[in-house]
């Protein structure tokens, strides 16, 4: 095992950081860079096949786009917002036993909303009795059971949660473009580094969270790191 530190390392050290940013400013090195584009916007670029479903969050909710899904014959699920203003046309029978508390058939009666979409909508409120929370959900399919239409946007949850690990947790600023290669490029040099600093974490037996390190909460090398890089130890 390498016992030193890296070539690219040691050379850096001959650059201060200081130094490093002058150079950037100076020259435009950060002149292409591009931030994170808003979830809502990739709307526009999705294909949409006639039956197809999209889930998605409250943050997601523009009803212009959404107008788009039912043009197309394609369905989405997303939650409602609490200042949604509606009218409700009718209430169907629901079994409160699965935890589901209205299922019913709404049309939108804000001056803005109702302009952007005109169709009815279906509104079904799911009760989690596990977390203590209510849930409202607006969807433009009427065919799936209640109990369904909350169980598809349960099936995101994780995906959800998955997001917000890396936006906690993955230090990436800003991108150098839209390609697939320059979105891709920093998130997995990202998630390499993560990953080792998790193998350090471990090694060393620390008791911080992986978030306090990455966010340079901690020190390592006061914890003994300087150990793993004198070649006595080996990470296995």
């Amino acid at each position: 095992m390498h016992s030193g530190q890296l070539i690219f390392a040691q050379l850096m050290e001959f650059l201060p950081r200081h130094d490093f940013d002058a150079c950037v400013r100076r020259y435009g090195g950060d002149r292409r860079q591009r931030g994170k584009t808003h979830d809502v916007k990739v709307l526009d670029h999705l294909p949409l096949e006639p039956g197809a479903f999209c889930v998605m969050d409250r943050g997601d909710m523009d009803f212009a786009r959404l107008d788009r899904f039912t043009q197309q014959d394609a369905c989405f699920v997303t939650r409602a917002k609490k200042n949604l203003v509606y009218s409700r046309r009718t209430s169907r029978v629901i079994d409160k036993t699965t935890g589901l508390r209205a299922d019913q058939t709404i049309v939108l009666s804000g001056l803005r909303s109702s302009r952007l979409y005109s169709d009815p909508l279906r509104r079904v409120t799911d009760y989690d009795a596990e977390h203590d929370r209510r849930f409202v959900f607006l969807t433009n399919n009427f065919t799936l059971p209640a109990l369904t239409i909350a169980e598809l946007h349960r099936c995101r949850w994780p995906v959800e949660l998955f997001f917000k690990w890396i936006k906690q947790h993955l230090r990436i600023q800003a991108f150098y473009g839209h390609t697939e290669n320059a979105v891709k490029t920093p998130v997995w040099t990202a998630i390499s580094t993560c990953v080792l600093v998790a193998i350090v974490k471990k090694k060393l037996k620390l008791d911080l969270s992986l978030y306090d390190i990455l966010q340079n909460r901690y020190p390592l090398r006061s914890s003994g790191y300087h150990r793993l890089c004198s070649g006595k130890p080996s990470i296995q």
